[in-house]
């Protein structure tokens, strides 16, 4: 379908009157493609394991799959606030399944090294880098603002669920063929996802006298929007705080297991699945209860509870416990992801949305591979449930910090009297230099 470049995006139901089927829809769409992903993802990460039992090369693997995203999330969030994100998404799905459908052909010609894999990783995380920004700006010009937080939880839940499908599913399929049939399998789920986002009608944003900008100028009104907004610049070096210190040294768990409980893929299978059943339950919870009004207590609670379970990861010496945990950990996620995306998406001018959540996914996919860069050898010199618990300790006192510096008392302080909208001028600060 067609889209109108002159329209704004959708604030509320009486301008998408169809909202709740495009939802559907769309939802539908990333779960089939995201289940694709989900089988290379944990297939991949199994057969280097099993294959090496190294914690460098997971390392490797680990900054060819986020790196490349960083890097081209620098212009995925420009691209995602002047052209048609509904097409870059399209464009980026397709894009990949290219890539994996030749990269199949050439293992099936024997190419079976592993730069070919470190190549695989690095062009879906190329594709990452320009449907990221798009999908999370997206969501809000298809959902009204009142409903964001439990449709965000919604999702949540839905892609908690393909992780938990997909594990058991990898496991199956990885231990009677290999990659190249998981490769296949992520080019149909990709053809599927496309197929269902391509039937929803979505406007391009309309920008006013922005449109006649460059790339280079959109981007550096980015960052300088990023630099001068209080809640936003305050919220990405959280997000880099717990994907440096909980999420890169939990990133070694399989690992972990590998070495300390043995290395029998369906241990690996039930470490998965354990993650994916709490994350299930928690998006479940955060849809139906909608989450508290101040979201940032939400945020900084979960993010001090990552850290204590990182440590009790670290200190576990029984299988079933360490499954435990990991469960816990997967019940974190969603109070921390859902109400952070929600919160951006609410504060966040629509026209600014895409370049934000591009700078996101940098701060993401940059502190993963950086703190790979780090655990990654050192978990080949020490054990990994000493840095687990050395990255716990790490992350109580960095969250401390973080909650008592001036940004993040302005935006404790603006959620406690403010929601929605009223945040975003609550903590914009002047952007003019005093």
């Amino acid at each position: 379908m067609s889209a109108d470049t002159n329209a704004p995006a959708a604030t509320d139901a009486a301008t998408r009157p169809h909202w709740k089927r495009d939802t559907i829809v769309f939802l539908s769409g990333q779960t089939v493609s995201l289940f694709g992903s989900m089988l290379v993802q944990y297939a991949v990460m199994w057969h280097l394991t099993l294959e090496t039992k190294s914690g460098t090369v997971l390392a490797l693997a680990a900054v060819f799959g986020f790196l490349p995203q960083a890097v081209v999330s620098i212009f995925g969030g420009v691209w995602a606030d002047r052209l048609n994100r509904k097409m870059l998404i399209i464009i980026a799905d397709t894009s990949i399944a290219v890539s994996t459908l030749a990269l199949a052909v050439l293992m099936l010609n024997g190419m079976n090294d592993l730069w070919i894999i470190y190549l695989a990783l690095a062009i879906r995380s190329t594709g990452a880098g320009i449907q990221s920004p798009a999908v999370s700006a997206l969501i809000p010009q298809l959902v009204p603002t009142p409903h964001l937080m439990r449709v965000n939880g919604i999702n949540g839940s839905i892609q908690s669920g393909m992780a938990l499908l997909a594990p058991a599913a990898a496991g199956a399929i990885y231990a009677t063929a290999d990659l190249v049939a998981i490769f296949f399998i992520d080019v149909v789920t990709a053809v599927i996802g496309v197929g269902l986002i391509a039937t929803i009608a979505v406007p391009t944003i309309r920008r006013g006298s922005e449109v006649a900008t460059g790339y280079f100028t959109d981007l550096v009104e980015g960052v300088r929007y990023i630099a001068h907004h209080a809640f936003v610049r305050w919220l990405l070096l959280l997000f880099g705080i717990v994907f440096l210190l909980t999420v890169a040294p939990s990133y070694l768990t399989p690992l972990m297991v590998a070495r300390t409980f043995g290395d029998e893929v369906w241990k690996l299978t039930v470490l998965e699945i354990s993650f994916s059943v709490g994350m299930v339950l928690g998006g479940v919870v955060i849809a139906i209860w909608g989450g508290t009004r101040n979201k940032i207590t939400m945020i900084v609670v979960s993010s001090v509870l990552f850290g204590v379970l990182s440590i009790a990861l670290g200190l576990s010496t029984n299988l079933w416990v360490f499954f435990g945990f990991m469960f816990l950990v997967g019940l974190a996620v969603p109070f921390f992801s859902t109400p952070s995306m929600t919160l951006l998406q609410e504060t966040v001018e629509p026209e600014r949305q895409g370049r934000v959540f591009g700078f996101v996914g940098i701060v993401m996919a940059v502190a993963m591979p950086l703190g790979m860069i780090v655990f990654g050898p050192l978990a080949d010199q020490f054990s990994v449930e000493l840095l687990l618990v050395i990255a716990g300790v790490t992350t109580f006192i960095v969250v401390g910090i973080a909650t008592v510096t001036p940004s993040g008392r302005r935006a404790i302080a603006a959620a406690r009297v403010a929601s929605g909208p009223k945040l975003a001028e609550a903590v914009q600060e002047p952007t003019t230099t005093p």
